[in-house]
């Protein structure tokens, strides 16, 4: 999205033809999942429609399922219909990544992700719904089994996913009298020692004091072994039944590289130049989680260091990536990706958060309010940062919404139902 919004001076003067190709019609941005998934903002706030930012950019949907640069070509599956070939003189690849996960029993069919919009939305209604389960039974063991929530990974995702739906249900426990936010339990499980990496080693004990200060049970060091039938199985001898497993265990690229005459590293990433590009294969650039960037500012004793797979390289790299293909079409000299560390942010609920920004470290209150400054700069167009400063600052004045909304995973639900009764009362008459 931010190369083709770098390009767009090309296309308004007639100088060349620019086609997204992306199974959405929006560009989600990611640091708002934890607050969209908590209520703090509507999810149509997080998201930046492409038709309407990108004017003059062709935008179709569906999936790439194969590239062959050999004939400077991708093979297209569209939403509806057969696969057909379109071709291209200059490739951007950044199909990003997708969750990365293990052949642990059960992962598959218990096991929810966070890295979209609808993943968001569906983690906060099923969150409100397990409260509604549980203040509706007379059953102990259904009761403990819904109000237990066990997240595996201590990044960014998993972390600020954890804490601030954790500080959501803590604060609709105040409409469930029969629920006491001590009858919950938050598990985060952690195959390392550490949470929060990112912010550093001092602001990531912070974090793990504030969360365990909650109640939260971390669990450091420990992997899960098995969430088969709801049974969670953890390699430090803890079994516990839950019908929440939140899944942000890390990332890999995206599978279709594996699917194209493209170089790919040991970790499937594409082999990419500081400059941006393929190595080896003129006309085709790269960028973000999907491309190993050697990163230029981190080099040590001559080894070469990997851009890490965050947003902040991402956006970055985009913007250089823009300027460079305008390079490459008039015969200039591509400039290499570096960049100036700004450091990392965090938020663990309603003003709650970590901060390491240059240089400067900053915890509570502080830092939540550093977080939200700092993505609401971020966040692409005028129009949605309009729009998130309204849902901030009506939650000054009203509650959180409680209200579980799941059948908008299942529309047809209710309609099905009607339709079957009809047809068996058809059939008795």
């Amino acid at each position: 999205m931010y190369t083709a919004r770098g390009l767009r001076r090309m296309v308004r003067r007639g100088g060349a033809q620019i086609c997204i190709i992306d199974p959405e019609s929006y560009m989600t941005y990611q640091p708002f999942l934890p607050e969209a998934a908590a209520g703090n903002l509507a999810e149509r706030h997080v998201v930046v429609p492409l038709r309407q930012l990108l004017r003059g950019v062709e935008i179709i949907n569906g999936r790439v399922t194969a590239i062959s640069h050999a004939q400077r070509q991708v093979e297209f599956k569209p939403v509806t219909g057969g696969l057909r070939q379109i071709g291209y003189d200059i490739l951007v690849v950044a199909p990003g990544s997708i969750s990365r996960t293990l052949p642990i029993e059960g992962l598959a069919e218990r096991g929810i992700g966070f890295k979209t919009v609808g993943e968001a939305i569906y983690l906060r209604n099923h969150v409100l719904s397990q409260l509604d389960i549980a203040a509706s039974t007379e059953d102990p063991d259904i009761r403990r089994k819904a109000l237990t929530f066990v997240f595996v990974g201590a990044g960014f995702a998993g972390v600020e996913a954890l804490a601030e739906l954790e500080d959501m249900a803590r604060s609709a426990c105040r409409y469930y009298p029969g629920i006491a936010p001590d009858d919950m339990r938050w598990i985060l499980v952690e195959a390392t020692g550490r949470i929060l990496p990112e912010v550093g080693p001092e602001l990531g004990p912070w974090a793990q004091r504030d969360l365990r200060s909650r109640g939260i049970d971390l669990r450091l060091n420990t992997r899960l072994k098995s969430a088969a039938g709801g049974r969670i199985k953890l390699d430090d001898g803890t079994e516990v039944d839950a019908d929440t497993l939140v899944w942000t265990a890390g990332v890999k690229p995206h599978p279709v590289l594996a699917h194209s005459d493209l170089p790919l590293d040991s970790r499937g990433r594409l082999t990419a130049t500081a400059e941006l590009t393929v190595r080896g294969m003129p006309g085709v650039f790269t960028a973000g989680d999907c491309a190993a960037v050697p990163d230029l500012t981190a080099a040590d004793g001559g080894a070469e260091t990997i851009c890490a797979p965050n947003a902040q390289h991402a956006v970055r790299q985009a913007r250089r990536l823009a300027s460079n293909i305008r390079a490459f079409l008039h015969g200039k000299p591509l400039e290499p990706y570096r960049h100036a560390y700004a450091g990392s942010v965090a938020s663990l609920g309603l003003h709650r958060g970590v901060a390491y920004v240059y240089r400067i470290r900053l915890t509570g209150w502080p830092a939540w309010f550093l977080h939200r400054t700092y993505h609401l700069a971020r966040v692409p167009t005028l129009n949605r940062k309009v729009r998130v400063v309204a849902d901030w600052t009506l939650a000054l004045f009203f509650p959180r919404e409680i209200v579980s909304l799941g059948t908008v995973e299942r529309p047809r639900e209710e309609f099905e139902q009607a339709a079957l009764e009809s047809s068996l009362a058809e059939r008795d008459r």
